[in-house]
C-alpha cells in the first residue's frame, strides 16, 4: 500500500491560481496511474484529472480542461495538479488517489482507484 499526503490547498479569489501536491511514501508511484478527484459540500466525489505512469498521458474532465494541469516528478514520488483561473465552483476538497494495477490505462472513475489521501481543501471565493 502507499500513503499519500495532499497539501497545497488554501482560500484564494476568483482568477488566482494554486499547486497542489500529492506525496507517497511506502512505495514508488512511477508504477501507478494518479488521479486527482473533488469533492464538493453535498455533491459526490468527481474526477478532475488524472496521469499515466511515465507521465505522457493526462486526462482531464471537461470542467477544468484548459485550466488545470497534472504532471509528476517521479523522482520525488510527488504528483502535482496545477490549477490556474479558479472559479467559486472550483471550491471542493481535492484527493489524489492511485490505481493499483501496474497496466492499463488512464481511468477516470473513482471506483478504478485503490488508495487514497485524506485530501486538502481549495475554497475559491471574493
Amino acid at each position: 500500500q502507499v500513503q499519500l499526503v495532499e497539501s497545497g490547498g488554501g482560500l484564494v479569489q476568483p482568477g488566482d491560481s494554486l499547486r497542489l501536491s500529492c506525496a507517497a511514501s511506502g512505495r514508488t508511484l512511477r508504477n501507478y496511474v494518479v488521479g486527482w478527484f473533488r469533492q464538493a459540500p453535498g455533491k459526490e466525489r468527481e474526477f478532475a484529472a488524472a496521469i499515466s505512469r511515465s507521465g505522457g498521458s493526462t486526462s482531464y474532465a471537461d470542467s477544468v480542461k484548459g485550466r488545470f494541469t497534472i504532471s509528476r516528478d517521479n523522482a520525488k514520488n510527488t504528483v502535482f495538479l496545477q490549477m490556474n483561473s479558479l472559479k467559486p465552483e472550483d471550491t471542493a476538497v481535492y484527493y489524489c488517489a492511485v490505481d493499483s494495477s501496474i497496466t492499463g490505462p488512464v481511468q477516470d472513475a473513482a471506483r478504478e482507484y485503490d488508495w487514497w489521501g485524506q485530501g486538502t481543501q481549495v475554497t475559491v471565493s471574493s
